[in-house]
C-alpha cells in the first residue's frame, strides 16, 4: 500500500512539469484493494483493470519503471510509449491490459476466464471495475456469460461512490445494493470495508479458493474513496459535488494510516522498520523516474508497427 502511494503521490507532484502528456486516474485513498488482491492472485491468474489501473498494476507485480515510463510516453514503456496511464499491460504477471472506456476490460476478462477453463490451467481471472461499471450493458452481458459457462472468474467491484462527479444515488437506485444485485444474476456476492486491508485479503482468499474449487464466478463489491479529482493530480472538494465533511469522514478511514497504527500498536512492527521500507520505496520510485527521463521516445517510423499483427504477417 505505501509503495503504491508513495508512486502515485509522486505522479500527482511532478504532473505539471508536462512531461506525462496523458490523462491520470490516481487510486490515492484506495490501495488497500489493490494491494490485498495482488498478494492473494497467483503470478500466472489474469487481471484486467480500467482507467484508474496503476495500483492494480503494481498490485500484480507490473514493472514499475516500464509504468513510469509509459506516462512519460517513452519506448521503453510498458505499451512502448503508445497508451499512457489508462492502458498498462505487463503480460509477464499476468496483467493483460487497462483501458479508458468504462466497462470495456470486463469481456476481456471474462474471455479470458473462459480460456483457462477451457484449457483447464487452474488460474483464475480478476476484473477490477467501479461503481460505474455495472451502468453499462455490457456488464450484464459478460456476467450472464460468466454464470452460464461456470468461469473461473472474480467481478470485483471498488465502490467509491462517484462516477466522476455524480454520486452513486442519482445513477443507480437507492435501496440497491450493487453486490445483491450481482447474487440475483446468478453470482456468489459478497461486500467488505475496502479500506481495511486485512479483511481485503481474506475476503479475496476465500472467493479465489472458490473459483478454484470449480464454484463458479465470484461477485466482490468493497467501499472505499478517492482522495483526489478523478482525473487528474489535485484535490478538487472546492467544486461542490462532495462536502468536505464527508472528505475528512472517509480519511479518517485512510487505510494505511490505520493498517500501520495497528500494526504499531500491536507490537507487530516497529517505527524503525516502517521508516525504512519508506526509505527504499522513496529510492526506488526516484530510480524509476530516472529510468523514465533517461529513456527515448519512439521512433516516429514504428507508428503503425505491431497495430494489428507484425508487418509481413
Amino acid at each position: 500500500m505505501k509503495r503504491i502511494r508513495h508512486v502515485e503521490e509522486e505522479i500527482a507532484a511532478r504532473y505539471s512539469e508536462w512531461k506525462m502528456r496523458c490523462p491520470t486516474h490516481l487510486s490515492i485513498g484506495q490501495e488497500a484493494v489493490a494491494a490485498a488482491v495482488g498478494k492473494v492472485l497467483r503470478r500466472d491468474d489474469f487481471a484486467v483493470s480500467g482507467h484508474r489501473a496503476h495500483a492494480h498494476y503494481l498490485g500484480k507485480g507490473g514493472n514499475l519503471p516500464a509504468m513510469i515510463a509509459e506516462l512519460y510516453g517513452k519506448a521503453t514503456g510498458c505499451s512502448r510509449g503508445r497508451g499512457g496511464s489508462m492502458h498498462l499491460i505487463d503480460l509477464s504477471v499476468g496483467f493483460e491490459g487497462s483501458t479508458a472506456i468504462v466497462a470495456n476490460s470486463i469481456p476481456v476478462g471474462v474471455g479470458l476466464a473462459l480460456a483457462a477453463k477451457l484449457k483447464n490451467t487452474g488460474q483464475v481471472s480478476c476484473i477490477f471495475f467501479g461503481d460505474g461499471a455495472v451502468e453499462e450493458g455490457v456488464f450484464y452481458e459478460s456476467v450472464n456469460f460468466a454464470a452460464v459457462k461456470k468461469l473461473p472468474v472474480l467481478f470485483l467491484c471498488e465502490n467509491n461512490l462517484y462516477s466522476v462527479y455524480t454520486p452513486l444515488h442519482i445513477r443507480q437506485p437507492a435501496v440497491r445494493k450493487i453486490h445483491a444485485m450481482a447474487r440475483g444474476l446468478g453470482l456468489e456476492s459478497c461486500d467488505g470495508d475496502g479500506n481495511d486491508v486485512e479483511s481485503v485479503y481474506q475476503i479475496t482468499a476465500d472467493a479465489v479458493n472458490r473459483l478454484r474449487r470449480g464454484n463458479g464466478p465470484q461477485f466482490l463489491e468493497f467501499y472505499t474513496y478517492r482522495h483526489r479529482e478523478h482525473c487528474g493530480p489535485n484535490f478538487d472538494n472546492d467544486i461542490g459535488y462532495r462536502s468536505e465533511e464527508e472528505f475528512q469522514e472517509w480519511k479518517g478511514r485512510d487505510p494505511i494510516v490505520r493498517y500501520e497504527a495497528g500494526l504499531l500498536n500491536d507490537g507487530a512492527i516497529s517505527r524503525a522498520l516502517i521508516d525504512d521500507f519508506e526509505t527504499r520505496i522513496a529510492a526506488e520510485v526516484a530510480e524509476a523516474f530516472a529510468f523514465a527521463e533517461a529513456s527515448p521516445f519512439p521512433d516516429a517510423a514504428d507508428a503503425f508497427i505491431n497495430i494489428y499483427a507484425k508487418s509481413g504477417s
